[in-house]
């Protein structure tokens, strides 16, 4: 919990897999299953929240309890490889829309994920102590400069620290199911499966009171993978990423710059940036970022674009406008007279067809669409996980025959505003946008929104339309 004052309504979302979940094959009461845990696990973790639990420990606790429930694909319910073994893995991630500061955990080290785990009851909570652990010299001793740990470390080298670091271990039949051992012999037998049973990865997306934003991921895998197969969900910028911009929203009132301090209410009476450079620098930003962006956009944009009969990407508010570039001098931001500077920042965690994710950097092309085209994250998810998205062009002809490129997003887009159209003072302005799409027969996720008269609504689904 932190002392200062809260300025961000807390929010979040969970996924628990997406893929070929077909109405016909997902019975009543499978489907109350779902519904009552997620709404469980909703509940508590947005407990904990308006609590004033860190968008990190928010998101550790709900992916924790999906670890614990054999119903998803991840801990105790994770799926069997070839070898009828089980290797798990698991991200987190933080941004936040604050000034860095180091004595917020996680944040100056932003990501850790755990690959190849067998038998830790709670791979999340191994990437957590990675993500806040210090890293060690070359002689083994603890880092005393509070340097990071490794982002990405794998099989029995990192359970024998999840030892150290005292974390609870389970032995292998803890994590056997008859469900998912079934599943295995089918799959291996070529057999049709009879139900549709939840697949991909399970995650959560935090937004605290203080504007901080984490993402967690936790998966089995693929069911027969082969041993020692590494996914999406451990990969850094293919099945999650978190991060935080600052953009510029210019007015007609635009004219010299005026550099934010770091307190609320104040700007510097001293520019730091002439209007020369900044024009330069803003001119030189927009040359590169439309050249990128034109680059992104041609290597996932598809031929055509037909018309779809999906809804449109769920998002909870209407879209913003579109911010222009963003504008960094010496490492401040320059606000022009007459316009609006912004902190932006996003998570998201995909679910699905993991090889698919990892060919296409699925979540950094979703980020790189928001941060370098200005796309809202209802824009970007839906353009990269949408139906006709990025994720299903990629499988070509074998899209609907092997699951290839199935697939969904879950995410938060969070927006601080200084407003200096007027009188030059900062102004601050709360929001968070709740975001999800996915190209597949259904992804199973649960989420708090507005409703009328201010009272938070729960949302839990698993189609487009309500399961009947």
């Amino acid at each position: 919990m932190s002392d200062e004052p809260a300025t961000f309504k807390p929010a979040l979302i969970l996924h628990g897999g997406a893929g070929n979940i077909q109405r016909a094959k997902l019975p009543p009461d499978l489907y109350a299953k779902h519904h009552a845990s997620l709404q469980s696990y909703l509940r508590s973790t947005y407990t904990l929240l308006k609590e004033g639990a860190s968008a990190l420990d928010a998101a550790v606790h709900a992916v924790s309890l999906m670890e614990d429930d054999e119903l998803f694909n991840c801990g105790r319910g994770s799926v069997f490889t070839t070898a009828g073994t089980i290797e798990m893995e698991a991200s987190i991630m933080v941004a936040t829309v604050q000034d860095p500061d180091q004595n917020r955990p996680g944040e100056m080290k932003k990501a850790a994920a755990v690959m190849n785990v067998r038998n830790v009851r709670h791979p999340i909570q191994l990437a957590r102590e990675s993500l806040l652990r210090t890293g060690y010299t070359p002689d083994g001793k603890t880092k005393k400069d509070g340097g990071s740990m490794h982002p990405q470390l794998a099989g029995p080298h990192v359970e024998t620290l999840a030892r150290e670091w005292g974390l609870e271990f389970k032995p292998d039949e803890w994590f056997w199911t008859q469900r998912r051992w079934d599943e295995h012999r089918r799959g291996l037998e070529g057999k049709e499966e009879p139900i549709s049973l939840s697949q991909g990865t399970v995650g959560c997306v935090c937004l605290d009171q203080w504007g901080n934003l984490a993402v967690a991921t936790s998966t089995g895998g693929k069911t027969n993978k082969l041993p020692g197969r590494i996914g999406d969900t451990p990969t850094l910028g293919a099945g999650f990423w978190a991060d935080a911009w600052d953009v510029t929203f210019p007015g007609p009132e635009a004219a010299s710059p005026v550099i934010p301090n770091s307190k609320v209410g104040a700007v510097s009476a001293t520019p730091r940036c002439t209007g020369n450079l900044a024009t330069s620098t803003m001119a030189s930003v927009q040359e590169f970022c439309g050249n990128l962006g034109d680059s992104l956009r041609s290597c996932l944009a598809p031929r055509s674009q037909p018309e779809s009969p999906d809804p449109p990407a769920y998002s909870s508010r209407s879209s913003s406008p579109r911010a222009s570039v963003v504008v960094q001098v010496s490492g401040k931001s320059c606000c022009m007279r007459g316009s609006t500077c912004a902190r932006k920042a996003i998570a998201i965690s995909g679910t699905g067809d993991g090889d698919a994710f990892l060919r296409l950097a699925a979540a950094h092309s979703v980020a790189s669409l928001s941060r370098l085209q200005n796309y809202s994250l209802t824009e970007a998810v839906k353009f990269v996980a949408g139906s006709n998205g990025a994720l299903q062009r990629s499988a070509g002809p074998r899209w609907g025959v092997t699951g290839e490129g199935e697939g969904g997003f879950i995410g938060i887009e969070l927006d601080e505003e200084h407003s200096t159209r007027s009188t030059g003072r900062l102004e601050k302005l709360r929001r968070g946008n709740v975001v999800c799409d996915y190209n597949c027969g259904g992804m199973w996720r649960a989420w708090v929104e507005p409703g009328q008269n201010g009272k938070d609504v729960e949302r839990i689904m698993v189609f487009r339309e309500k399961y009947e």
